[in-house]
């Protein structure tokens, strides 16, 4: 089973703390079936001070959010879809939103 989710999509969570809340996809993670989202999920991590964090202390970052979690949006009817996929006719294979019939990707 493949993610159905990719970069820069918008995506909308479905369970969980953030329920409800929707971003966009920073990352994603195939071999763990997770993805990054923009302010969700946000924890605290401690670090202690180095190159790069010089300060150190309590820094807040967003953590993977697992794909079955979350729905994708599609951009035409703005609401949270199933995706199925079809093939253009050039031989390409998009995403389809589920409800709308439009394409997901740009082509």
């Amino acid at each position: 089973m493949g993610i159905n989710i990719k970069k820069n999509d918008t995506v909308k969570v479905i369970s969980g703390k953030e329920k409800g809340k929707s971003g966009r996809v920073y990352r994603v993670m195939p071999e763990d079936g997770r993805a990054l989202v923009e302010k969700l999920n946000i924890v605290k991590r401690h670090t202690r001070p180095s190159a790069t964090n010089r300060q150190g202390g309590i820094v807040e970052k967003e953590a993977p959010i697992q794909v079955s979690n979350l729905m994708v949006v599609c951009g035409k009817c703005d609401k949270p879809t199933r995706v199925s996929h079809s093939f253009l006719e050039g031989g390409k294979k998009v995403r389809v939103c589920k409800k709308c019939g439009e394409p997901l990707d740009k082509v």
